[in-house]
């Protein structure tokens, strides 16, 4: 599959990431990439940058080394109502933002308490993807959560680093298999994304391609292989929330 795009990375500023944005969009280059996404970590994040921090992105060029450079945000829940770690005024300011859940900001609850949590996640606006909902450390409902995020308009993210063995979330490529069969069933768009804390991650999709090949998910609700794609979808899944 044609890779054009990395919707989920971070830099130095997320405060356990290892390379600064140049690096990274400089191992973007190098890999042909189309679009790069810096999402750093919201400040709930241990070590992670201020609010501050995403209201002076502005300052930042898009374009550079000859890609598309999206400068967002990983926001993290912070309890079962979905609430999250960043103001709106600054949320606006950000190109791209993800919602995922973290221990470090949030306690993994009962089936029932992480599904309320995503559900409500999915009813905000500003959030743009689902990342990472394999976590077995968070059991959630997937039917209904799947459900709601076509219903809203939102893109679930299908994350590389998960199904690392150095990762500590669990069961994530039994938990993947589930989630891309209900977003099949559902027509929920799915993009790959690395996840990256490092320039040499960059672009890294081998774990989450094998996947989509073995369970033969629909080449048409894969969004990396063209931003043009990607951003229809994007853009329809904001119009949802403005509803």
């Amino acid at each position: 599959m044609k890779i054009d795009l990395d919707t989920h990375t971070h830099t130095l500023a997320s405060g356990h990431a290892y390379n600064t944005i140049t690096e990274m969009i400089s191992a973007a280059a190098e890999k042909d990439l189309k679009l790069l996404a810096i999402t750093e970590h919201a400040p709930a994040m241990p070590g992670s940058c201020k609010d501050f921090y995403f209201y002076n992105l502005k300052i930042l060029p898009r374009f550079q080394k000859g890609l598309e450079i999206m400068f967002g945000v990983e926001l993290n829940v912070m309890d079962y109502k979905g609430h999250l770690d960043l103001p709106e005024k600054y949320i606006e300011c950000t190109d791209l933002r993800i919602a995922s859940l973290h221990p470090p900001c949030l306690k993994p609850g009962t089936v029932e308490e992480n599904t309320a949590a995503m559900l409500a996640t999915i009813h905000n606006p500003y959030v743009d993807i689902l990342g990472h909902p394999d976590d077995g450390r968070y059991p959630m409902d997937y039917e209904r959560v799947i459900a709601e995020a076509k219903k809203y308009g939102k893109i679930v993210e299908l994350n590389n680093n998960s199904m690392s063995p150095l990762n500590s979330r669990t069961n994530a490529r039994e938990n993947d298999r589930i989630i891309l069969d209900l977003c099949e069933k559902y027509e929920v768009p799915v993009v790959m994304a690395s996840d990256s804390h490092a320039d040499f991650m960059v672009g890294d999709l081998t774990q989450a391609e094998k996947l989509v090949e073995e369970v033969h998910f629909p080449k048409e609700l894969v969004l990396n292989d063209s931003v043009e794609k990607f951003k229809k979808y994007l853009n329809l899944g904001r119009n949802k929330g403005r509803l």
